[in-house]
């Protein structure tokens, strides 16, 4: 299959090459731990590479405006590339595309014109003020006001007043656009630096991505053309930032991708070298089957449902479906990459847990992930709600219909056991609907768990199904032949399985309150394939053998037999 929307692959991977040859100058291990240690943001490095040196900005401005027109798969594999260099230089990058994002979507021709071409042109620097101190994930409760300034009669301007907290760039961008409550509702605004009250803190102390810039905003009575206003009509600024939400997190859910995938690639090379009890820890079952392949595992899960979130981006698919669909993958990615980076550290050992193996500051910078653009939690409501009314519209066909199709898949490509997780799903959402068990919260956030990891089941399958058939897009990352591939999907298939099983089932019951004598209430967990699943398991062992086999670039057992 072909991918003709963005960049074509040869610009694409000489745009990752030219990204590795650049931070091999600029970015130095050396010089990136420095960095980390004394809390500095190397502004001019993120300037080169937004400018004639690199000029990584310009994948995301559209050509009209003087940019390379990427798309979310190019943008993908590049901030996967980028993350894995370092979140936080990732981070002052992707600022930028953030903080033009209002623009993009909600414009004029004429703004986009002028901001967008400034950032193509001029490489300069935009930060996104939308949080607050007492408004993280909930936009609708902002209280920066933006206060229309008259003359003759007409809106002439705007003095925005108020305090945003946590942004990326915030300290060393060149502009911002800041959301603020307007007579006619919440709207967005492009303030540039140095205009009069408007001022930055000390950059905040941070656990992590010590290389970004993270700093709140002051507003205090800041006056701004009424040329400012983004799209020039007031009250559509949480619509513009609700049309991007898709497409900026599949960006974070490839920073979760790329910190975990460098944290694990960098004990998989300690393994190799490591001799513990006279052969190499990577020999060892007990080691890999531990600490490297269940991550690699939830790492390729992830990747398939940010490279099938990512098609549909580029496709045009409805904006509410693709709201849905870039929370899963940033909830999947993240928690997966943070995850790897934590069992990173354990994989080696003592040395882990210092500096110069860069492990233990991987896992600090990849914790970001899991917070900033949705943190975890807020991505399980919005995942759960979205397919709670879907089960509802549909009468349970909606997870049903997506297993009756993994079912017809190849059993290799680890289809009808992905189909198995569904059918799981499905009867879950069945007795949570006789049940009324979606009045609990904790219900129906562990419900976005759930339903996360078997739709992820099912992209998985698919992807292994599209390897095994040459049917991959062209820009798709290849780092697994199709065999390795389809053992990576049955794994990930058996383990979703029983999670739904085993899971779904105790929430089920956990829910009803313990009967004190004998219980006349139906069964409501009599629609759970549980033997089946557990038959499903079959396999296990020989799989995750092939995988560590793929990881470490060695030939298995069963491969030597067959040649």
């Amino acid at each position: 299959m072909t991918t003709t929307t963005g960049l074509d692959r040869d610009t694409l991977h000489l745009m990752l090459s030219s990204l590795d040859d650049f931070v091999a100058q600029e970015l130095p291990e050396s010089r990136r731990l420095d960095l980390d240690r004394d809390d500095i943001c190397p502004e001019q490095t993120i300037r080169a590479m937004c400018g004639d040196d690199l000029g990584v900005h310009l994948v995301f401005i559209p050509e009209e405006y003087g940019g390379l027109g990427g798309g979310a798969f190019d943008s993908y594999r590049i901030c996967e590339r980028m993350a894995r260099i370092d979140i936080g230089v990732a981070t002052g990058v992707f600022a930028t595309f953030l903080g033009s994002d209002p623009i993009l979507v909600g414009a004029t021709p004429e703004q986009r014109k002028e901001w967008l071409g400034r950032i193509a042109e001029q490489g300069v620097l935009f930060a996104y003020g939308a949080t607050e101190p007492e408004a993280g994930s909930d936009l609708g409760a902002l209280t920066t006001t933006a206060t229309p300034v008259e003359s003759d009669g007409r809106v002439t301007g705007y003095r925005l007043t108020g305090r945003k907290q946590w942004i990326s760039n915030g300290s060393i961008a060149d502009f911002c656009t800041i959301l603020a409550l307007a007579p006619g509702g919440p709207s967005w605004f492009v303030v540039e630096r140095g205009t009069p009250g408007f001022s930055a803190a000390t950059p905040e102390d941070k656990h992590g991505i010590r290389l970004s810039n993270t700093a709140a905003l002051f507003l205090d009575d800041v006056l701004v053309p009424a040329e400012n206003l983004i799209g020039r009509v007031e009250g559509r600024g949480l619509v513009q930032a609700q049309q991007v939400f898709g497409y900026t997190r599949v960006m974070v859910a490839a920073f979760g991708l790329g910190g975990g995938w460098e944290a694990l690639d960098r004990a998989i090379a300690y393994s190799v070298n490591r001799i513990q009890g006279g052969t190499p820890l990577s020999e060892k079952q007990g080691y890999t089957h531990k600490l490297i392949v269940p991550h690699a595992v939830r790492l390729e899960a992830a990747r398939a449902f940010l490279e099938e979130t990512s098609g549909l981006l580029d496709a045009g698919a409805a904006d509410g479906a693709l709201n849905t669909a870039g929370a899963i993958a940033k909830y999947l990615a993240t928690e997966a990459g943070n995850a790897a980076a934590e069992a990173a550290i354990q994989a080696h050992g003592g040395y882990g847990y210092t500096r110069p193996y860069l492990v233990e500051k991987i896992k600090r910078d990849v914790r970001i992930t899991t917070i900033y653009e949705g943190t975890s939690e807020i991505l399980e409501m919005t995942i759960a709600r979205d397919r709670w009314q879907q089960h509802l519209k549909t009468a349970g066909r909606f997870h049903r219909d997506m297993a009756r199709q993994l079912a017809e898949l190849p059993p290799e490509s680890g289809g009808p056991t992905a189909a198995l997780a569904l059918d799981c799903l499905a009867a879950v959402l069945d007795a949570c609907r006789t049940g009324r068990l979606t009045r609990s919260q904790h219900i129906l956030l562990r419900l976005g768990e759930l339903i996360a990891y078997a739709e992820s089941a099912g992209a998985l399958a698919r992807r292994a199904a599209a390897a095994a058939a040459g049917t991959l897009p062209e820009k798709a990352d290849r780092r697994f032949a199709p065999a390795a591939l389809a053992a990576i999907s049955r794994v990930f298939a058996r383990d979703t399985a029983l999670k739904l099983a085993d899971e779904g089932l105790r929430w089920i019951v956990g829910a009803q309150p313990a009967p004190t004598g004998p219980d006349p209430r139906p069964d409501l967990a009599a629609g759970l394939p549980l033997d089946r699943v557990r038959l499903a398991q079959a396999g296990l062992l020989a799989d995750l053998d092939d995988i560590a086999d793929a990881l470490y670039d060695r030939t298995s057992p069963a491969e030597v037999a067959s040649s």
